[in-house]
């Protein structure tokens, strides 16, 4: 009896399909796409109406073949590729690698690997939708098209090897312009006027804000009215002027989307937006989550149930919203898929503990945790408001401190969002002062503060910025910024992306040229003709032909006016080979010495900085290195004549117990050990 043959995108996500189809079911992976532009050539014919030349990928050659031979044995073919854009191209190029007839493939969506999910799509299969593909191709020649044309003007113009594109480009654009901003910024001068309040029921801080009339706001910026006013305010006596409170309500956060699960993750497990996208595909591929790659916050009524009976079971009736939550949306979201959220919510995040990894649960748990609370009743607070105000003495001076207390935790009982700066939503608690209440003069201080320049992007508020001006879509915002990283426009500063000069010089230089290109604007509308023609409203190469035909001519304009920048810096250093003047250049993994006699001489030096810990093959020194896709490990200097190389870093201590001349540090998550790598033995500090 022949069998249907699934093929889904990884190993993982067949391993769980299959506990859910029968034995008449063979589950294949393949691995992500099997046929791409190829690597090397433009692979589009621009005169043929911009026709791509797809190639079957070199490493997949052997699997594609295997899936055509068991597609000719099989009763029928499902394509199980992931629910959006790039899923729905993966399939459709799996079907013409396979050379399989569009009537005999069976396409097969489902938002969570549930056994019901999987078997309804079964039953619910469709066709290719080309719509869909049609928009996924629009997006690969747009962006083959510029980085094509555009790299080899900023290899030749600016230092080789460089790389641009329509997106990360603008990423990059984002974050220099903030720089700008942020140098341009001039800081103003104000002074913060507070005194401290004795009171029966305990001790108030109170903040001046205004003086003579309580309606218009008194500020201080320069030191000497700063310490006559604080004079003032020692000699005065205080009287509670009044005290409102109001009831509010705080909502619940809406269960994750791509974005804000990145934000999240970053702002509460410290994650790169690439790291949370690995671990996330993984729980999806167990089963555990829904689609990872979503912008809508819609959820399905069945889930909206079991949280509900969760909730009550668990917390109480009065744990549960007496409304139901509308569904807000992003703006331009596509709203394919539902909201991140856990496929059954009797698994939580305790139950699933010994299951998964230790960067799954902690994914799980927040990702549970969030659609939970999402779920829940409004927190409910008592805002209040005290007004003081000094003696009659001319001119009076009013003074105010402003807090909450907590009337029903409601939602906080189980999850509270992350903040993206340490100072956001800073609250403060009041002792329980009444308008009867009597209070006594302790002390005044008065502090100089400035205005602050605008803050830096990290990883989760570039997130943040770039859904919000429409830039990029939810597959979209990792990749982007692991490129602009990996190619160097950008580097990290703790959380904060900082443009290096060579992103700034890159930028500038794009902009002068093709600013067209790098517009805000424009990309976000980019995004929106995307989608689309995704709804079958535009053909898709007529979008790419309106914005080609401008490209090309400042393609010509830049190749002939843009000024060629040398990056190199001088040394007085000399090469010991050629004797030549050695010069700094930047590679791709970071600044090295370079003799400027090349082509004749190809010396290079490292300008890492050695470890005090030698070699044990050569006795050369040690230094830092990074692979191709920059992970750091430590080799010998001496390479290629030695080839030692460790993971670990390094330390200058021998050990005690066998007299190897270093020790290793191993961090695992945030473990940190020391031992020795002869013996193993565990060093304690």
């Amino acid at each position: 009896m022949k069998k249907n043959l699934v093929i889904v995108e990884s190993p993982a996500k067949a391993k769980t399909i299959l506990q859910y189809l029968g034995d008449n079911y063979l589950i294949k992976a393949s691995m992500g796409h099997v046929r791409d532009l190829p690597t090397r050539t433009l692979g589009i014919d621009v005169e043929a109406n911009f026709a791509p030349s797809y190639q079957i990928l070199k490493d997949k050659k052997k699997l594609v073949a295997e899936l055509k031979s068991l597609a000719k044995k099989s009763e029928s073919v499902f394509i199980a590729t992931d629910p959006d854009r790039e899923g729905e191209a993966i399939a459709w190029h799996i079907q013409e690698a396979l050379g399989l007839p569009e009537k005999d493939v069976h396409r097969i969506v489902f938002n969570e690997i549930t056994k019901t999910a999987v078997q309804n799509a079964i039953l619910h299969s469709r066709g290719i939708n080309h719509h869909l593909v049609n928009a996924q191709q629009a997006r690969r020649v747009l962006d083959r098209l510029i980085g094509y044309k555009l790299s080899p003007i900023l290899s030749k113009k600016i230092r080789r090897g460089l790389s641009a594109g329509r997106v990360q480009s603008v990423a990059v654009k984002l974050i220099c312009d903030r720089e700008k901003a942020i140098l341009a910024f001039v800081p103003e001068e104000y002074w913060v006027i507070q005194s401290q309040l004795k009171a029966q029921e305990g001790l108030l801080t109170v903040t001046l804000y205004a003086k003579e009339n309580p309606d218009s706001k008194y500020s201080i910026h320069d030191e000497a009215t700063a310490i006559a006013v604080a004079e003032t305010l020692r000699t005065c006596s205080y009287q509670i002027h009044g005290i409102k409170q109001t009831d509010v309500s705080r909502n619940p956060a809406a269960p994750f989307i791509t974005s804000t699960l990145q934000q999240e993750a970053s702002r509460k497990l410290n994650w790169t937006t690439k790291k949370t996208m690995m671990v996330a595909q993984k729980l999806y591929e167990s089963g555990l989550i829904t689609y990872m790659r979503t912008d809508s916050f819609r959820i399905s009524d069945d889930a909206a149930d079991a949280a509900k009976h969760y909730i009550s079971t668990t917390f109480g009736k009065g744990y549960l919203p007496t409304t139901k939550k509308a569904a807000k949306q992003v703006k331009g979201a596509q709203d394919a898929h539902e909201a991140i959220r856990p496929s059954y919510i009797d698994k939580a995040p305790t139950i699933l503990k010994s299951d998964l990894a230790a960067d799954e649960q902690k994914l799980y748990t927040l990702i549970w945790n969030r659609f939970i609370a999402s779920q829940m009743a409004q927190a409910k607070f008592k805002a209040t408001q005290i007004l003081v105000n000094t003696d009659a003495n001319t001119p009076p001076y009013f003074l105010k401190a402003t807090g909450s207390v907590m009337a029903f935790d409601g939602f906080m009982r189980v999850y509270l969002e992350g903040k993206d700066h340490d100072d956001d939503d800073v609250e403060k608690t009041l002792p329980p002062v009444t308008e009867k209440s009597s209070v006594s003069l302790k002390s005044v201080a008065s502090t100089q503060k400035f205005t602050q320049p605008p803050y830096r992007y990290s990883e989760a508020t570039l997130i943040k910025e770039m859904e919000e001006r429409g830039i990029g879509r939810p597959s979209t915002y990792s990749p982007t910024i692991s490129t602009v990283l990996d190619r160097g426009y950008v580097e990290k500063d703790k959380k904060q992306l900082v443009p290096t000069d060579l992103g700034k010089l890159t930028d500038q230089k794009l902009g002068d040229f093709f600013s067209e290109i790098i517009d805000i604007d424009f990309t976000a509308e980019m995004e929106k003709k995307l989608d689309e023609i995704m709804d079958g409203k535009y053909i898709w190469q007529d979008i790419v032909a309106k914005i080609y035909t401008p490209l090309v001519v400042s393609l010509k304009r830049a190749d002939t006016e843009m000024e060629k920048v040398n990056t190199d810096k001088p040394t007085d250093e000399l090469c010991e080979k050629c004797n030549a003047p050695m010069i700094i250049k930047e590679g791709r993994f970071g600044a090295f010495m370079a003799c400027s006699g090349y082509p004749d001489c190809k010396n290079t030096k490292s300008m890492t900085k050695a470890l005090d810990v030698l070699c044990p093959k050569c006795t050369s020194p040690l230094i830092p290195k990074r692979t191709k896709k920059g992970k750091v490990f430590y080799g010998c200097q001496g390479y290629p004549a030695c080839d030692f190389a460790l993971w670990d870093e390094p330390l200058p201590e021998p050990c005690l117990s066998c007299n190897h001349p270093f020790l290793i540090k191993k961090i695992k998550g945030r473990q940190e050990t020391i031992l020795c790598p002869n013996c193993n033995v565990q060093v304690d500090r």
